[in-house]
């Protein structure tokens, strides 16, 4: 029995032992596996909180998780509870910035929007207010409510906004308070800021609240034209803002005349002549309508009668052709700009049809090419994406190539361990293509010359007797074709057909483009080379159990002479070499001869 127990103890002992032996086995290959590919996570999993840590009591005797979700955002009052809003929490937590990039900083643009509104209250409302009988001593304390308003924001937008601005000093962005404040005072800015706000409100109580002295708030036209570039800089369709704000430049010379209008007609007199406002009807409605068909050069306009009526005429009629013309050439280059690129995409299709029915090209061509052109077009928004990269520093191309392809590529198990500035390199060299439903991405034994990601689409594998069975189906992340970027001797032939199903986009990286990079890099070309010949041999190790046609010989070995019949072919020849037997020993003997 003691000598049964002390054989099992050991048993147990030499199981378990050899249990830890493979344990570190293991661990040792995932630490290797981690130093060579710094992609690679840990496989350990996150330790999880035990359920007696997770009951453990809070200090009041209740167990944190029965604790409301929103207890944060209650209060008590008057024996009620109410619910404290968060957005107010954070708002006594908001602290203002020290500095303020007028790049980027999507407050400040928001803070623009406000100045601008308030530079468009006094540019439309000084005017009207000046000839047409709108401000009223019954609103009149309206009307000065909402300037002193537009005030305050040109105000806080000098002391708080305009001096925390950063700038661009020998290259550095400034950030320090004073620097950015004595940067502010020197330039052009702050003088037309100061002159916009000259208080000259002060005359009201001599002349009277009269509109035309408020007239330098129209001066912070900086502002507005700073507002412009910073919301066409981030919106996605800029060219509709551009389009509504030359229309806008078109109304607001149309509301300015027709507040000349006005005041010319109250001047000589509402309905003194025939040419002056009758005083009917809408006052700036009908002289809107006299200020459109004047600068649009409509015609059907009564005759001036007085020399100044004639005068104001002619000035109106050069101003509205001057004015006219500017605005309809603006808007040409605007909508030019808009549709620049769908003017190049249909010159480019355009030039392509007429090139293939000078060579009479077939229809079924024909149809394809144009089917490629737009998809391409209406997929990408461009024709070539390389045209568009192409004008960008070398580190944006880079820094858009890892956002678009990083995550695809770095799963790659050719190219795990290597070097990471190397695929950076070579996220650079790829290039889309578009295959239409049914194009053939690569043909069973052509030669192998790229590695193809899929971005976009499905491609099918097709194998079988006939070449036709689907044997996998390969959609958007999915590689392939990446060992012969780096295979050799005839090894590099495609073993089977890849064909688009449906509308394919595909990146491809070329064997010349990686020979390229991989001189630079000579730890990764030797990493690549090994893992290469690693992935051939196990794509082979099946053909060369079965004996397949890699094992086939041009002149295949002789079988082996039965023991027997050699004992008869010595035999034959101690006797001296006569009869059948010796003939034949001699002819074998020859064969021999010629075999060696």
């Amino acid at each position: 029995r003691i000598g049964s127990a002390s054989s099992l103890s050991s048993a147990i002992v030499n199981t378990r032992l050899q249990e830890l032996v493979r344990l570190f086995k293991e661990r040792t290959e995932k630490v290797k596996e981690k130093l060579i590919d710094s992609d690679v996570t840990s496989d350990d999993e996150s330790p999880v909180a035990s359920p007696a840590a997770a009951a453990v009591p809070a200090p009041g005797g209740e167990l944190e998780g029965d604790k409301p979700l929103g207890d944060d955002h209650y209060c008590e009052m008057l024996c009620c509870t109410f619910k404290r809003r968060p957005w107010l929490e954070h708002l006594k937590s908001y602290r203002f910035p020290s500095s303020i990039d007028p790049l980027t900083n999507l407050m400040y643009v928001l803070w623009l929007f406000f100045v601008v509104m308030a530079w468009n209250w006094n540019c439309w409302l000084i005017p009207v207010r000046w000839a047409f009988p709108y401000q009223t001593p019954a609103n009149i304390h309206y009307w000065l409510l909402v300037d002193y308003l537009c005030d305050l924001i040109y105000l806080l937008d000098i002391l708080i906004f305009q001096t925390r601005l950063q700038f661009v000093q020998g290259g550095d962005i400034i950030t320090d308070k004073k620097a950015m404040k004595e940067n502010y005072l020197r330039s052009q800015r702050f003088k037309m800021d100061v002159l916009c706000l000259l208080p000259l409100d002060f005359f009201y109580f001599k002349v009277g609240v009269n509109p035309l002295l408020r007239f330098p708030r129209c001066l912070k036209y900086m502002a507005f034209f700073e507002f412009n570039n910073r919301l066409e800089a981030i919106l996605t369709k800029a060219y509709i803002y551009r389009v509504i704000r030359t229309t806008a430049y078109l109304l607001y010379s149309l509301h300015v005349n027709s507040c000349l209008y006005y005041w010319a007609s109250a001047y000589e007199g509402l309905g003194s002549t025939t040419w002056v406002y009758d005083g009917e009807g809408n006052s700036y409605i009908r002289c809107y309508y006299w200020a459109v068909k004047t600068l649009i050069t409509i015609g059907g306009l009564p005759d001036p009668k007085t020399l100044f009526e004639i005068v104001f005429q002619l000035l109106n009629y050069f101003t509205g052709v001057f004015a006219f013309s500017v605005m309809i050439g603006q808007m040409r280059d605007v909508v030019g700009a808009a549709t620049a690129g769908q003017t190049y995409y249909r010159s480019c299709m355009d030039s392509t049809i007429k090139y293939m029915n000078f060579y009479r090209i077939p229809r079924a061509v024909q149809n394809r090419v144009k089917t490629w052109y737009e998809y391409t077009w209406h997929s990408q928004g461009m024709l070539d994406e390389s045209e568009l990269l192409v004008q960008l520093p070398d580190k944006m191309r880079l820094d858009i190539a890892i956002d678009v392809n990083y995550n695809i590529v770095s799963k790659v198990a050719l190219f795990q361990g290597c070097d990471r500035q190397m695929i950076f390199d070579m996220l650079k060299r790829l290039r889309s293509v578009v295959y239409l439903p049914n194009d053939y991405v690569c043909k069973k034994g052509e030669i192998g010359r790229e590695m193809y990601i899929i971005q976009a689409g499905q491609v099918q594998v097709l194998g079988g007797p006939d070449g036709k069975s689907v044997l996998v189906t390969l959609k958007a992340g999915s590689v392939f074709g990446e060992i012969s970027l780096l295979a050799a001797g005839g090894g590099n032939r495609r073993t089977a057909n890849v064909v688009a199903h449906g509308f394919a986009n595909l990146f491809i990286l070329e064997k010349k483009d990686l020979n390229e990079i991989l001189v630079h890099y000579p730890e990764s070309q030797k990493l690549l080379r090994k893992k290469a010949k690693k992935m051939l041999r196990s794509n082979n190790k099946p053909k060369d159990e079965k004996g397949g046609p890699g094992d086939a010989l041009v002149i295949p070995p002789k079988a082996e002479t039965p023991k027997l019949f050699r004992a008869a072919l010595a035999a034959a020849g101690r006797r001296g070499g006569k009869g059948p037997l010796g003939r034949l020993r001699w002819r074998l003997k020859e064969l021999q001869e010629l075999q060696a």
